[in-house]
């Protein structure tokens, strides 16, 4: 089982729309996918349309009271489940640290669904936490969108020091360029550069374009419902990229 973490220290760059293009493409090769909606607003919860709410809460998790697979739901696609959000993950620094080894809780927590699944797609809250840390530690991939700005630039040089201060094992890291208009010339400038010079930036990156907006009102990926847009295409592109860093 490879688990991927689609986290940003910023927030509205796009990571959840990126969790879920991703988790539908993963199973779409046929693999066996589970999506963790760990952020209590859960975007991707709701655009799977899987009621945001677990038994008991992230403590019942956290504690072991409830079991994680009678948390996940079925999504509308096959070979998708989701595990959803609840608005008590707000609390879940305060609930890893009350355990004896926070930054392992995570990761131990799905080493029980190894059997079940083959790629588990993590949809993180923005924030630099000890839920950050225990996300890190678990993670085999992180897929970080990046907007095309230099204080993004500088966001990401913070994660990259982020995960390597992070204790145990370190992933792979994965930037793309998000909500990207050519037009710009600083957006075409860091499109053109960034891949090139930084190994960690994909190749691919991801078009600012309305049809990516629209997935709430069909509330479902872009790659289901528009799979030949720029905006898909360029999410299958970075699958394969992500597909690849697994190996």
């Amino acid at each position: 089982m490879k688990i991927i973490a689609s986290y940003s220290i910023k927030g509205g760059v796009g990571k959840t729309t990126a969790a879920a293009n991703l988790a539908w493409l993963a199973a779409a090769d046929g693999r066996r996918v589970l999506l963790w909606d760990l952020d209590p607003q859960g975007g991707a919860t709701w655009l799977f349309k899987v009621k945001a709410k677990v038994k008991g809460g992230g403590e019942a998790l956290v504690a072991g009271k409830l079991d994680m697979a009678d948390a996940i739901r079925s999504s509308d696609f096959d070979n998708l489940d989701v595990l959803p959000s609840d608005f008590s993950y707000r609390n879940l620094d305060l609930l890893l640290d009350a355990e004896k080894k926070p930054t392992r809780t995570l990761g131990q927590l799905l080493d029980g669904l190894s059997k079940k699944y083959d790629i588990v797609i993590l949809d993180c809250a923005p924030s630099v936490s000890l839920v950050s840390e225990s996300i890190v530690r678990a993670a085999d991939l992180v897929l970080a969108p990046v907007m095309p700005s230099p204080l993004s630039m500088r966001t990401l040089d913070q994660l990259r020091e982020f995960i390597g201060d992070t204790k145990g094992k370190s992933p792979k890291l994965l930037a793309f360029l998000s909500m990207v208009d050519r037009r710009r010339r600083l957006h075409k400038d860091l499109v053109d550069e960034l891949p090139g010079s930084r190994p960690d930036v994909a190749k691919t990156f991801i078009p600012a374009a309305s049809a990516v907006e629209q997935m709430g009102v069909h509330r479902a990926p872009i790659v289901q419902w528009q799979p030949r847009s720029a905006a898909a295409i360029a999410y299958q592109d970075l699958w394969r990229e992500a597909r690849k860093r697994l190996k």
